[in-house]
């Protein structure tokens, strides 16, 4: 009887097995009684009503709205049918107790959901771009002369991957109450608490002013001033002066108190060279000196510090200088200059830049970058200068005569050189093949250092000669010159040019013009044992410069006789 009980409230229970169970529920939609197929229109139908419908998303005290029409979101509603279904399905017994189960306890099925990734990927990063900070620790804050604390704050952080999921199932479902979005936090390590022993002592140190002292002489560093100078940034480290205030201010006094230091020099005495002892300076010390002001405003009595002065190591010691071997004169060059004012002070000018340049054992010696680019802003002057073959008038103009001098003395050293070009034009009061133009930043003139020994090169600038003087350990090196005599190798081009004063056919010549010439220069350097160290040629090539004539105009064509016409009879009227 039990069984046939069990058999009957089981077959009472079961119902069509073609339709959904009652009690069962889909994204909330109660769907039992109905078919599958009614139940996908049924749930389909309402996710298109409300695909556009935005869904609000709560995080960190903001808001946002997002729909599932925007990041293409879209549920597996046959799926959750399907599962749905095999709740209350079965048996005809088996269907009906799982049916008697769901009225009691009614399940309510999620339905799987996707989504175009790229689009809930980008907006997530959105949401995250808005929601995340930082902890903000606990930090001092300056009011004129009053320091607070502000007690910073919590930092927050969106779960991004979890976050996602949450977007994407909210989507899918026909809820739009606003849903919260899974953020973590982070506590600020510098609390409110931790922030007033500090607190303290930097009010302490603004009470009053403090007494800088150094010998006689004494600086009174305001209240004000300290607090201009005081670091608030970061009070995990000990209070500290610093900022563009405290280098200004600590700066005028190194200049005041300071002694700078002289590196060991060089003096010239005709061919011989010595060395000028260095002298340490003494300065002021910068860090040690801000920790005496801080010591000295800690104390609540007398608020004096004294300056720290340390001795300050010259950059060339006098051994240093010993030790780079620089004894006599290695070569030396002299050519004369003129000209209008502008050039000479060029000349002058760019001696004084590779005065004193040093060049050390195995370098190279560039002049451009010992002079750097020739600009106004540098004190140079327009004067004559050679541009593509013309004479014209062009800032740094006499540069060459310094640059030329520089060759020289380094041919007559013996010296490799490496980079050197002839000037477009022939000049005459350079030696033949010997001249060397420069134009910053693509022609050069370089040199070796080939000896063991450092260079110093020296100019030295009479009323109208340059001398330039490369000094070091005497090479005693042989120098022989054979120079090529100044060959024409084209005409000068002809430039006609039509003068009205001239009478017609007249040809005057206003410039003979210059030709093309050429000529080269051979160096052979020997070493004191008569070995040959060097053979080079330099070629020289010099544009022609035009022959000017000066030709009258074409003569005026002479005017042809009038031809005689016939008498014209005068017309008569037809009969």
């Amino acid at each position: 009887m039990l069984l046939v009980g069990t058999i009957s409230v089981g077959l009472g229970f079961a119902g069509s097995g073609s339709k959904l169970a009652g009690g069962t529920k889909i994204a909330g939609v109660d769907v039992g009684g109905m078919t599958p197929a009614q139940a996908r229109a049924v749930l389909s139908a309402r996710a298109a009503s409300l695909a556009k419908v935005p869904v609000t998303f709560v995080a960190a005290g903001r808001s946002f709205r997002l729909s599932p029409y925007e990041l293409g979101v879209k549920a597996d509603w046959r799926g959750a049918v399907a599962a749905a279904s095999r709740k209350g399905n079965g048996f005809a017994v088996v269907r009906g107790y799982r049916r008697l189960s769901l009225r009691f306890s009614p399940v309510s099925l999620t339905p799987r959901a996707t989504a175009y990734d790229a689009a809930v990927e980008y907006e997530v990063g959105v949401l995250a771009d808005a929601i995340d900070r930082p902890a903000q620790d606990a930090r001092l804050v300056r009011h004129g002369l009053r320091v607070s604390v502000d007690p910073g704050r919590a930092g927050t952080a969106l779960d991004r991957d979890a976050a996602a999921a949450t977007i994407v199932q909210a989507l899918a479902g026909f809820d739009r109450s606003p849903v919260s979005l899974p953020v973590r936090t982070s506590q600020p390590r510098l609390t409110l608490a931790g922030q007033a022993a500090t607190q303290a002592l930097a009010q302490r140190l603004l009470s009053a002013p403090v007494t800088l002292v150094h010998g006689a002489r004494h600086w009174r560093l305001t209240r004000w001033q300290l607090a201009s100078m005081l670091l608030l940034q970061d009070t995990s480290q000990p209070l500290q002066l610093g900022g563009p205030r405290a280098n200004a201010y600590f700066g005028h006094l190194f200049r005041l108190v300071s002694q700078p230091a002289r590196p060991a020099g060089f003096a010239v005495a005709g061919s011989a060279v010595s060395v000028v002892p260095a002298l340490p300076g003494l300065g002021l010390d910068v860090p040690r000196t801000i920790d005496a002001v801080l010591a000295a405003a800690e104390r609540p009595g007398t608020r004096t510090a004294q300056l720290v002065i340390a001795k300050i190591q010259p950059t060339r010691t006098t051994a240093q200088a010993q030790a780079m071997g620089i004894t006599g004169l290695v070569g030396s060059y002299e050519t004369l200059y003129g000209g209008i004012a502008n050039r000479i002070h060029n000349v002058e000018l760019v001696a004084h830049l590779i005065d004193g340049k040093l060049v050390a054992p195995g370098a190279t010696f560039s002049f451009n970058r010992a002079t750097g680019e020739r600009t106004a802003a540098k004190g140079f002057l327009e004067a004559p200068v050679i541009i593509n073959g013309e004479l014209q008038t062009a800032l740094g103009g006499g540069v060459c005569q310094v640059s030329t001098t520089v060759f020289n003395a380094a041919y007559e050293a013996g010296l490799p050189i490496t980079a050197r070009t002839n000037h477009a034009l022939y000049i005459s009061h350079y030696p033949l093949g010997r001249d060397a133009t420069v134009d910053y930043p693509d022609i050069d003139l370089k040199f070796v250092n080939d000896t063991k020994h450092w260079l110093l090169l020296r100019t030295f600038v009479g009323s109208s000669s340059l001398v330039v003087s490369l000094y070091g350990a005497p090479q005693h090196r042989r120098v022989v010159s054979e120079t090529a005599p100044l060959t024409v190798v084209a005409p000068p081009p002809i430039q006609r040019t039509v003068d009205k004063s001239l009478k017609p056919g007249q040809v005057v010549v206003d410039d003979p013009g210059v030709p093309a010439q050429s000529t080269s220069v051979r160096r052979q350097v020997y070493a004191p044992n008569g070995k040959l160290l060097y053979d080079n040629t330099w070629y020289s090539n010099y544009r022609a410069e035009p022959k000017i004539l000066l030709v009258g105009p074409k003569p005026k064509p002479k005017k042809k006789p009038a031809t005689p016409t016939a008498p014209t009879e005068p017309m008569r009227a037809l009969p």
